[in-house]
């Protein structure tokens, strides 16, 4: 699929990795709405982008949005659900003797932000495509995480959640000319990367990447434009790490 010329909707692109997702395809020619729910951040981008306010993990707003694109844009042929939280929570904190376990709400709230996001934006999206009899591309933004990181059940668990969807999607929209894929990062220097860890759990990481250094967002941004362009690649999770295995 070209990227000029397409529409493509990027959730969680008002900053960080999302920005510089829709930044790389709208430099690609993509015409890009960015899906967020920070207003400000939305206010604060460059006119070029066409921006929406919206909690992904709300249906119903989802529909709305996604028919409302379709009204004003004729089709959807890109969605790519970078929104997320990184969350960091132990299972068992004996630290913590009055609350000693993971707490379950911010499990749950954890899944509903990494997780129901995708699936809530997909199931949108995907009906306007089929109505349309649009032939697309869905990409999900997964993480290293998914194959179970130490101190992130929650996150962990939405992440591989997300592979597993994009695997059976792959499979079942295939058939109407939507394909799905997946690019999983490893470690990015990303300000929420840098926020949720310590300096010294950085400098681990770094030193246990076979490249030495962590990646850049942009380094992202092209991979999610390569499994766009290449019409044979489906049902594909995409490491980019560095070469990083945890």
């Amino acid at each position: 699929m070209q990227i000029e010329g397409s529409l493509a909707v990027i959730t969680g692109g008002a900053r960080g990795l999302g920005l510089a997702i829709a930044t790389f395809l709208q430099s690609k020619g993509g015409k890009v709405v960015v899906v967020d729910r920070d207003e400000a951040s939305l206010e604060a981008l460059p006119p070029a982008f066409d921006r929406f306010a919206l909690d992904v993990t709300d249906l119903e707003a989802a529909k709305k949005l996604s028919q409302q694109l379709v009204a004003k844009y004729g089709s959807i042929n890109l969605l790519v659900n970078n929104a997320g939280v990184i969350f960091n929570e132990p299972m068992v904190n004996i630290m913590k003797p009055n609350g000693m376990m993971h707490d379950y709400a911010r499990f749950r709230s954890s899944i509903a932000a990494n997780l129901d996001s995708v699936f809530v934006m997909t199931s949108a999206v995907v009906e306007q495509m089929v109505l349309k009899r649009t032939r697309g591309a869905i990409i999900n933004i997964s993480s290293i995480s998914a194959c179970g990181n130490e101190g992130q059940t929650a996150y962990s668990a939405a992440k591989a959640g997300v592979n597993a969807m994009t695997v059976t999607w792959s499979k079942e929209l295939g058939k109407f000319g939507i394909r799905v894929n997946a690019v999983s990062p490893g470690f990015i220097a990303t300000p929420s990367t840098k926020a949720a860890l310590k300096e010294s759990q950085l400098k681990h990481i770094t030193s246990n990447t076979p490249l030495g250094r962590l990646g850049e967002d942009k380094e992202v941004a092209m991979a999610v434009a390569s499994l766009v362009e290449n019409d044979f690649l489906n049902g594909v999770i995409l490491d980019v790490n560095g070469g990083l295995r945890i």
